[in-house]
């Protein structure tokens, strides 16, 4: 019987590799209908450009660079539909592209409520900028499904969202700290090739005990849910490209994330087959990519712009966010901050003081062309997406940059 099974193993590793391809190839063929290679030139960054201001100065209008525009991924499991609509209209801005999932593990009546929010809402059924993936997909928590999930958002994204600079992934537990408004306008003075990742090649305990050992994704070939499970051999670290890994929150220029769909050299999908079978695949997979693609590694910055609270020494999970935590969110100056409660009071103070934004209402922006009487959204009435009115986020946000960018930070912090 021992014998029987280890010569299962073999075709069990290949069929779960050669389906997570097989997933994400179709995806995209079918959303895109292109050849993967392509010959398409990838912009760098030049190590001469200077990145940014030591402080925003005013200029005049006709000067002021065009606001970007960012595709957001917002993403959630069973009971999450309440939260991802909160998340939904407190990132929302007639600019952007979204995309919203929620997993197989809710029920059809939770992911039935969430598509009527979308397809129904009056003001996304006006500018058409937001989609929900209604075919679910069945994610494993710490498996290599999280990975296709995230590249078929992206391939939906390339195939039918219009133009856009940057991929943002965010979850039910994520909440901003800065309005759109201070968002986009801090990002329209930095170049759009640049890549936020968290990102480290000191991966310590994870040699033994992430790469090494052999794991399979049951979400690959069921229909239910289930945890990954691991086998009995191990392999060697590899050494066609070399490890990275960090947080699974990030933020992708265009250029990488049409490298990761289209892949017109083979390593991304080479990648893709080794993270397969590698445990916790999102904190590795985007991180390794980048690092070892020479048109990439110089465009990274090493930060995920989220503000996380870790016990000491780290859990597997950070600490739930509390009202005790808002100094150093603010001190922290990142745009975005996780994991919150559903509905905490902490999220009332973030809506109130930060975002000014009231309840089942957008976070205002100067987009927001309507009226305030009676306790109205003024977003309700959508304006001319390109005015920005930045406030004090916008200030927050690019003190975070200006260090970020640095002589002392960025570059020594690339893919070290």
């Amino acid at each position: 019987m021992q014998l029987r099974h280890r010569k299962c193993i073999p075709p069990l590793v290949f069929a779960s590799t050669f389906a997570l391809l097989l997933l994400f190839f179709t995806t995209y063929y079918h959303f895109h209908g292109i050849p993967f290679l392509s010959s398409r030139h990838v912009p760098v960054v030049d190590d001469s450009f200077h990145f940014v201001e030591h402080q925003l100065r005013p200029i005049p209008v006709s000067t002021l660079p065009s606001p970007p525009r960012f595709a957001y991924l917002v993403s959630g499991s069973a009971g999450n539909g309440n939260m991802l609509r909160r998340v939904l209209l407190a990132i929302y801005h007639p600019l952007n592209q979204y995309i919203v999932h929620l997993d197989r593990k809710a029920s059809p009546q939770e992911r039935l409520a969430l598509e009527r929010f979308v397809k129904g809402y009056k003001v996304f059924k006006e500018v058409g900028n937001v989609r929900m993936i209604v075919k679910a997909n069945l994610i494993t928590y710490r498996g290599s499904t999280m990975v296709a999930n995230t590249l078929h958002a992206a391939a939906i994204l390339l195939r039918e969202g219009g133009d856009w600079d940057w991929f943002i992934n965010l979850s039910a537990s994520d909440y901003p700290l800065v309005t759109q408004d201070d968002l986009l306008h801090t990002f329209s003075h930095i170049p759009r090739d640049l890549n936020f990742i968290d990102h480290t090649s000191k991966i310590g305990w994870k040699a033994s005990q992430r790469a090494k050992p052999v794991i399979i994704d049951s979400g690959l070939y069921n229909l239910r849910r289930a945890d990954v499970f691991w086998i009995r051999q191990k392999r060697s670290v590899p050494t066609a490209f070399k490890l990275f890994t960090g947080s699974a929150w990030m933020v992708l220029s265009r250029p990488f994330i049409e490298y990761c769909v289209w892949g017109w050299d083979n390593l991304p999908r080479k990648v893709l087959m080794y993270y397969t079978n590698f445990l916790s695949s999102p904190e590795g997979y985007f991180h390794t990519v980048i690092c070892n693609a020479e048109a990439f590694r110089n465009t990274t910055v090493n930060s995920d712009l989220h503000f996380i609270s870790w016990d000491n020494p780290p859990r597997q999970h950070p600490q739930l966010l509390r009202l005790a935590h808002m100094n150093r969110m603010l001190e922290s100056n990142a745009p975005f901050a996780r994991k919150f409660y559903q509905n905490g009071r902490l999220l009332d103070k973030i809506d109130a003081e930060l975002l000014s934004r009231g309840r089942e209402m957008f976070t205002p922006g100067g987009w927001c062309a309507g009226s305030r009487e009676n306790g109205a959204d003024p977003c309700s009435v959508v304006g001319t997406p390109t005015v920005l009115k930045p406030g004090p986020g916008a200030q927050r946000l690019q003190a975070l940059i200006n260090f970020l960018l640095s002589d002392a930070i960025f570059r020594p912090r690339q893919c070290e």
